[in-house]
């Protein structure tokens, strides 16, 4: 196992913070084959929020990831692959009797990719405690990511939502802390004026000074096949949309949270629920962002050949928290994620697929 880090230090909170699903995606090196005839394979740290923290972290913000894995070979690996992209693994922990998950899919390009989920008995990031959490921590990131598969079980749903009103509760922090590390309001990027870099400047370097931030953002994240009582997932999805300051799903799973599918009025229903900003994605039409201040944007996708879709909604959402961070428009925000989504989705894999900076402006500046 990795040696250690050091202790926590409270005056030097992370860019991004996020809880939930962890595990080893597995992925045919071959296309249009089904599992049944796939010969090689190739293997890939996986779930959702972690992709997020990665696709940050490639985009140079200090990420973070709570979660648990088995104590097996998969569990130390991904503990050597949060490192490699850089990610703090610190509050990654090991559950003795529950084997690290693991993710097969088939890719049947350009919009078919059946996954199948291998998390029985229990997955091991279902196992996450609220008493183990570190709560300054939490309170402090400038951005906490949260997903609604983690609200889908016992311990993990009371730990999720012990996090969430830890976030709520802690209020502003103090200003002194400096403009790039302290979080003491709540901004969202349609109350921000428009980044004036270059495109270049961006593609190299995060703004020196970025507005204050304290979000946490909920991202609907709807499995089905997670949650032992489905009929319960709205009545859990209202208690973390009203802690929640984003909120970040595609038509099915606003459905899901809002009962309300048609884009404006599912956007307009999470704002009612709690939340600021609302974003949801619409799959070919692209993607529409509402902000409770009466701002939006409704923004087309960047075409792209595709070859594998799945984890492209976790580069969106590492884009998403770094517009967010920097205090980007709504307009400039959407756009970046976008393309930082389609670039994944050009691409095999998912955490390793994530783009750098110069990629996704790249991309931009070719569409």
């Amino acid at each position: 196992m990795p040696e250690p880090y050091e202790p926590y230090d409270p005056y030097s909170p992370y860019d991004l913070i996020t809880m939930g699903r962890i595990g080893v995606d597995i992925y045919p090196l071959q296309t249009g084959v089904s599992l049944a005839q796939v010969e090689t394979f190739g293997k890939f740290l996986g779930g959702s929020p972690t992709n997020v923290a990665v696709a940050a972290a490639r985009l140079g913000r200090r990420t973070a990831v709570i979660s648990r894995t088995g104590d097996d070979p998969f569990g130390h690996y991904i503990h050597q692959a949060l490192r490699d992209f850089g990610v703090d693994d610190r509050w990654v922990t090991a559950v003795d009797r529950y084997p690290t998950p693991v993710t097969f899919c088939e890719i049947f390009p350009p919009d078919d990719f059946p996954l199948y989920f291998y998390r029985e008995p229990k997955a091991p990031d279902l196992e996450v405690v609220a008493d183990e959490l570190d709560l300054d921590a939490i309170r402090a990131a400038r951005v906490f990511w949260m997903t609604g598969t983690g609200l889908c079980e016992e311990p993990s749903r009371a730990a999720t939502l012990a996090a969430l009103e830890a976030r709520s509760a802690a209020g502003p922090a103090p200003a002194s802390a400096g403009p790039a590390r302290s979080a003491p309001a709540i901004a969202g990027p349609a109350r921000s004026a428009p980044a004036s870099a270059s495109a270049a400047t961006a593609a190299t370097a995060v703004p020196a000074v970025e507005p204050a931030l304290h979000t946490t953002v909920f991202d609907l994240d709807w499995r089905p096949m997670f949650w032992p009582d489905a009929r319960n997932a709205r009545a859990y999805y209202s208690q973390a949309l009203a802690h929640a300051t984003v909120a970040v799903g595609n038509l099915d799973e606003c459905e899901v949270a809002t009962g309300e599918r048609e884009p404006r009025l599912a956007a307009e229903a999470l704002i009612d629920a709690g939340v600021e900003l609302a974003v949801v994605k619409q799959g070919p039409k692209g993607v529409l962002a509402v902000h409770r201040d009466g701002t939006s944007a409704e923004v087309p996708p960047v075409p792209v050949d595709v070859v594998n879709g799945l984890g492209a909604g976790d580069a969106f959402g590492g884009s998403l928290c770094h517009g967010l961070l920097a205090g980007w428009d709504l307009t400039r925000t959407m756009r970046h994620a976008n393309a930082a989504g389609a670039i994944v989705a050009s691409r095999l894999a998912c955490s390793a697929a994530m783009p750098t900076e110069a990629e996704v402006e790249d991309l931009l500046a070719r569409s």
